[in-house]
């Protein structure tokens, strides 16, 4: 059997063609066509139901019709996409593409430079490399606007983003608060560090404090100030060899004067407190929440003797508030963490013991965690000290925080714990603020180079507040890795071009759900717009004409 086309002509000279199914048959010695189905005109069965037949026919089909069909078909890419489907679609939320363009608009390649942002930033959270790396990698990924990129692009546009980075984190800011419905009453600031291999920037580049432990290395210090939901709204970059403490207090006043602020409670781990900062906080009237150094501080130890009831606040944590020459402090404890601590030191007793026995002291005195707990008696005898490890006890479980706030004691306790979810999001996150490579020795590059990583940042933290908010519970980082295998497929049968995609993986679907988007459809027939160059979207479904043929 197989298919035929029956023309009729109307009185009035017009005429209709139809499709018929037929059969060849042999009757008296001679073949003759039999019809074994009229299907109707053919210009109404092509508005889509002719498609649709072939479709449902094809199923039955053999081995000989698809290769039929295979031989007409050539895939010509698959290429990454379902980055892309995401964080564009968050780009576009936070409205950073009409950010970048107005901030841009002297430039007339602003849109390209704008599109090279947002190529850099999507770089960073899938593939961290060099800006020339990057301009490789775009190959590897399915959009059609970063064709028209070239490297020149990258390197201007990490000149314009240190330029205007304050305007641009206003304007971010701005659509941020409104599209999380964010109350920015508690500022948290958070610190990181990242070397140069070679030399480094002239004004930035210092040797310091190396959080990486390469000491040897010239460095940079970075600061980002992020909201309670752990959304981060602005960034700092310091001279590498900046203290964390001239950091938090430079912040401080930056950020209330540039987002016109109000009430903020700042937020701070121990590693930036001292009592210049504090007496500065104070003599300014600016409420802060932070953590004491537990074992350098004098005062610390005076309150941790001061008697008072615990309160349970949440699950395993108990406060107290002491007042202590007129300062505010509260002290937090941990029952699981210091039954945890208790044992720990019993085994590290344990340990000592042993050495002693075996006359191994030689050994302990070189270890500063045992020689602290070790007592050299006026008869040269070495012992353990049974003072130290009394004073050590009332350490165990326990974190002293100090405030001039007038929030009350479980809030000041819950916002501090707000602040160790914050830095633990900080260190998963690392991958986007990831700083290394840094391969660029100018001042303005490397501030560049630092806003892209910390735009990565931005948009990773708002997937994160979307996966929240739908309650989805899963590892940040496989999902990224669900996202990258779905892949854009471009192919073409015959003279006909299609846009397929490949099946959602793992948790993949999970982000279109957090974002409220629906997955690009399997297969779209690529359109021609008529001047010679093919346009296709990959947002709305009702921009594609799905071919039943596929």
């Amino acid at each position: 059997m197989y298919a035929r086309t029956k023309t009729f002509t109307n009185k009035d000279g017009s005429k209709r063609t139809y499709v018929q199914i037929v059969e060849a048959v042999r009757e008296y010695g001679k073949v003759r066509q039999k019809v074994v189905a009229n299907l109707g005109r053919i210009d109404e069965l092509q508005k889509g139901c002719l498609d649709r037949l072939i479709a449902s026919l094809a199923k039955f089909s053999k081995t000989k019709w698809i290769q039929a069909e295979a031989d007409k078909l050539m895939v010509h890419s698959a290429r990454e996409w379902g980055l892309d489907l995401i964080f564009r679609h968050l780009w576009e939320q936070l409205g950073l593409d009409f950010i970048l363009k107005r901030h841009f608009s002297q430039a007339y390649t602003c849109s390209q430079l704008a599109e090279a942002v947002y190529a850099m930033v999507l770089n960073r959270i899938s593939d961290p490399l060099s800006k020339r790396g990057v301009n490789e990698w775009l190959k590897e990924v399915y959009r059609p606007s970063f064709d028209q990129l070239e490297l020149h692009h990258f390197y201007r546009a990490l000149d314009f983003l240190a330029e205007y980075k304050e305007r641009i984190e206003l304007d971010l800011f701005d659509s941020t608060r409104n599209l999380f419905d964010l109350e920015v009453d508690m500022i948290f600031w958070d610190t990181t560090s990242t070397y140069f291999e070679g030399r480094g920037p002239e004004e930035l580049g210092r040797y310091g404090h190396s959080k990486d432990h390469r000491p040897d290395r010239i460095q940079v210090m970075v600061g980002v100030v992020m909201t309670r939901a752990g959304i981060p709204i602005a960034h700092e970059v310091f001279p590498g060899n900046t203290a964390d403490v001239n950091t938090f207090s430079q912040t401080i006043a930056d950020v209330r004067e540039r987002f016109q602020l109000t009430r903020v409670v700042f937020v701070g781990d121990r590693g930036m407190v001292s009592q210049d900062i504090l007496e500065h906080l104070d003599k300014n009237h600016i409420e802060y929440i932070v953590g004491m150094r537990m074992r350098k501080v004098k005062d610390v130890g005076e309150v941790l003797k001061t008697g008072g009831r615990y309160r349970t606040v949440k699950g395993n944590l108990k406060v107290k508030e002491v007042w202590y020459d007129a300062d505010r402090y509260i002290v937090c404890h941990n029952p699981v963490q210091a039954e945890h601590d208790k044992k720990a030191r019993e085994e590290m007793c344990r340990k000592l013991e042993e050495q002693l026995k075996n006359g191994g002291i030689k050994s302990l005195v070189g270890n500063r965690g045992y020689r602290r707990y070790l007592l050299l008696n006026k008869d040269a005898v070495v012992g353990i000290d049974q003072e130290a490890l009394k004073e050590e006890a009332r350490y165990d479980g326990k974190y002293v925080l100090r405030t001039n706030s007038q929030l009350s004691t479980e809030e000041v306790a819950l916002a501090y714990k707000d602040l160790w979810r914050v830095e633990r999001a900080f260190r998963e996150m690392k991958s986007s603020l990831d700083l290394r490579p840094v391969y660029h020795w100018k001042d303005s590059r490397v501030r560049g180079h630092i806003m892209v990583c910390f735009l990565a940042l931005v948009l990773e933290s708002a997937l994160q507040r979307k996966l929240a908010e739908k309650e989805v519970e899963l590892e940040y980082v496989y999902l990224l890795r669900d996202l990258q295998q779905l892949k854009a497929v471009e192919l073409s049968i015959g003279e006909d071009k299609y846009l397929c995609r490949t099946e959602l993986v793992g948790n993949a679907y999970e982000a279109f759900r957090a974002l409220g988007i629906r997955p690009p459809l399997k297969v779209a027939e690529i359109k021609n717009d008529g001047d010679g160059t093919c346009k296709q979207s990959a947002r709305t479904s009702d921009d594609y004409h799905t071919p039943s043929l596929l």
